[in-house]
């Protein structure tokens, strides 16, 4: 199948197949074709799959033809990098259309917002905090809105943000749309869910979290002392140019960041202290080759989109399965492949166990030749 099988206009076929992709994801041909038809979908889809596509181009296919100036869809997602990403992808995709897409974000001006409110931008992409601050002024009005997403509804409930959805529903009103996608289905948005679909088309609901396919794992036992100097050997023997390196706090972030960079390694840091503007930077860094390594919290695990990204690194193992899931996915997206390192000192490994049993394999541990395991560098300790 192509995507000028699904039906689609012919100025979407052309800005995907410049974009360079021929054939749909599974995700995509199974999603598409009841978005299309104005059917209420719910789909479990893993990062990677290519579900922005998924729900941009049915969105752009209904509004291509209809008035401009007026927000018909609105595209609710959990993180400012995650709104970026899918605001970027809309330019992409209605490059040959006139239809525009403005993000509502916090850490940045309100005012550029409030004029695409008032100008009726047609695709507005909100978190839900600054969302319902515009919501409060009597401009934030959505009366003619035809489509809400819901994108990556699990990872809005992680963030405690279930009752800020439920006061955005009440603001776009009952006839609309709804496109509903979430990595997994705890029961809280299964029962969300329920409340706001009519009939919908069901994809993949059941479908185990597992990480993508195209990813080959690696753990390696090692110190927690001594992880600054193994990552230093590791980058230098795997010839790797571009790697996202997850840390478990944003003070080891930044402690592993200066390390890094004291040893002349190009890298950046993006976590929740730094302001949109740095976290801007940093990525648009990484993403031209500023810098080769990206060293993250979480809150960049679902809000990062590198092409052909081949290397993460676990430097702290994350807290439960899902985390892991989502940080590999930065890798092998897009059907395909990449490497994920997880360093595990003795601590961690119940944790690492957890992970497994959870995605139903084990991970093969490797060993370092000829690194010393028993020295630990000078100020190479990170704790908290």
């Amino acid at each position: 199948m192509t995507f000028a099988d699904l039906q689609l206009h012919p100025d979407l076929v052309r800005a995907v197949e410049q974009l360079g992709f021929t054939q749909p994801t599974p995700i995509q041909t199974l999603a598409i074709p009841p978005a299309l038809a104005g059917r209420d979908v719910l789909a479990c889809a893993m990062t990677g799959s290519g579900k922005t596509a998924a729900f941009l181009l049915p969105i752009l296919q209904q509004l291509i033809a209809q008035p401009r100036s007026t927000t018909r869809a609105l595209v609710l997602t959990p993180t400012r990098e995650l709104a970026g990403q899918i605001e970027m992808h809309l330019g992409q995709l209605a490059r040959y259309s006139a239809l525009r897409g403005a993000s509502i974000i916090g850490g940045v001006s309100p005012e550029p917002q409030a004029r695409a409110f008032h100008k009726g931008v047609e695709v507005l992409i909100g978190t839900p905090g600054r969302l319902l601050d515009h919501f409060d002024q009597p401009y934030a009005r959505l009366a003619n809105l035809e489509i809400l997403v819901l994108d990556e509804a699990d990872r809005m409930l992680e963030m405690g943000f279930l009752p800020d959805i439920r006061r955005i529903l009440r603001h776009t009103g009952h006839r609309r749309q709804t496109l509903f996608f979430s990595a997994t289905m705890p029961g809280p948005i299964a029962k969300l869910a329920t409340e706001i679909l009519r009939n919908p088309v069901t994809l993949n609901q059941e479908r185990k979290a597992a990480p993508a396919v195209g990813i080959t794992h690696s753990v390696y036992p090692v110190a927690q002392n001594l992880k600054s100097k193994f990552l230093l050997e590791l980058l230098e023997r795997e010839g790797m140019r571009q790697v996202i390196v997850f840390t478990r706090t944003k003070h080891r972030a930044n402690r592993l960041s200066e390390y890094l960079s004291k040893a002349r390694i190009s890298c950046e840091r993006i976590h929740g202290n730094r302001s949109q503007g740095q976290r801007t930077e940093a990525l648009a860094g990484f993403k031209s080759g500023k810098y080769r390594v990206l060293v993250a919290t979480d809150i960049a695990s679902r809000g990062i989109d590198i092409e052909a990204l081949g290397h993460v690194v676990n430097f702290d193992v994350p807290q439960a399965a899902e985390d892991y899931i989502h940080r590999v996915g930065r890798t092998a997206r897009a059907e395909r492949t990449g490497d994920a390192f997880t360093f595990v000192s003795p601590e961690e490994e119940d944790q690492l166990r957890a992970i497994e049993r959870a995605i139903g394999k084990r991970l093969p541990r490797l060993t370092l030749l000829n690194f010393d395991y028993a020295v630990a560098p000078q100020g190479s300790r990170l704790s908290g």
